[in-house]
């Protein structure tokens, strides 16, 4: 039997305990988390209360606050830790983690202070020990509706072919569907850049907008994704796919959005040090926009909807002048 270990107890690391545990394969599924609350709550109740209440664990998942212990012969290696940390806990499990295992990001950000991807972060700190096999898991996937049994469709990219075919048949159930792709780059960009997008588009909610501007937010998103990534080498396709505008419409639209929400209280007026205290979980968009900014910057690639969300993040711009300054640039072809 299969032996996977996530690590990340929050929502998507918790909701993918539970996808995996209905996948076409029987899996022993241990999860990593930081909260000894967390584990307590999944070892004695098998359920999340803190990061996806309401939802039922199968009590073939364990749980621990011990990377020892929960890597210990583990033949997948699954990260859902937030960007910002996850060079730290990679690095925590870097002596107990096997050569042979794969090694899976379920991350959607960049590493703030290096603009790393997470399979450049993964291959930087396993390297180390030895050449780690990765693959990336991205697409338009609420834990919560995920781990509820909903039909999601999700892509798992890798370099190594032969690597995501094995992932996609060990991870595919009667509702999650994986779809493989070997651009990494790509999927991974869209990844993080969508919830930047997802921010400006709950601005648009937050000052009582319509349909309007969500629309013309989501196509304009979708053109600065698309010039980014295929400044860096990604694939046009990709950026059309279920990473790209998939994610991308999902998280602009949809209710359980945390990037999203955060623009919808700044739209309100709120401030972000209000809006982030009263989160338990990350909005990666929060930390991800000035890393994409200075990646483009790089690159000599215009951003303005991330420079807008940069100004109201880090500089206390207001949403509604953001808008209006985006409506007045010079006039162009599409």
């Amino acid at each position: 039997m299969i032996r996977i270990a996530i690590l990340g107890g929050g929502g998507w690391g918790t909701g993918l305990a539970v996808v995996l545990s209905q996948s076409r394969r029987p899996h022993e599924i241990r999860l990593w988390a930081r909260e000894a609350a967390v584990v307590e709550c999944i070892q004695r109740d098998h359920e999340n209360k803190i990061y996806l209440p309401g939802v039922p664990l199968p009590e073939s998942v364990s749980a621990s606050t011990d990377l020892r212990e929960i890597l210990n012969g583990a033949d997948i290696l699954l990260g859902v830790v937030p960007s910002a940390h996850a060079r730290s806990v990679f690095t925590q499990a870097l002596p107990f983690v096997r050569p042979e295992a794969a090694i899976v990001s379920a991350t959607k950000g960049l590493e703030p202070a290096t603009h790393l991807r997470m399979s450049e972060l993964i291959e930087q700190v396993f390297s180390m020990r030895f050449r780690p096999r990765v693959a990336v898991l991205s697409g338009p996937s609420f834990a919560l509706e995920a781990a509820r049994g909903e039909p999601t469709a999700v892509v798992l990219a890798s370099h190594d072919r032969a690597l995501a075919a094995f992932l996609q048949e060990e991870f595919a159930g009667p509702t999650f569907r994986l779809y493989t792709n070997d651009d990494v780059l790509g999927v991974e960009l869209a990844g993080a850049m969508k919830n930047v997008i997802a921010i400006a588009a709950g601005a648009c909610q937050g000052l009582g907008l319509g349909s309007n501007p969500l629309a013309a937010l989501i196509t304009r998103g979708l053109a600065e994704m698309s010039r980014l990534g295929i400044a860096l080498g990604a694939r046009p396709e990709t950026l059309s796919g279920l990473a790209g505008l998939g994610d991308l419409v999902l998280t602009c639209t949809g209710a359980l959005s945390r990037n999203r929400s955060v623009g919808v209280q700044l739209g309100q007026g709120r401030s972000l040090e209000e809006i982030l205290s009263g989160m338990t979980m990350v909005a990666e968009g929060v930390g991800t926009t000035a890393a994409l900014l200075s990646l483009a910057s790089e690159h000599q690639i215009d951003l303005p909807i991330t420079k807008q969300v940069d100004a109201i993040l880090r500089h206390g711009k207001s949403p509604r002048d953001a808008i209006r300054d985006i409506m007045e640039r010079p006039l162009k072809r599409e």
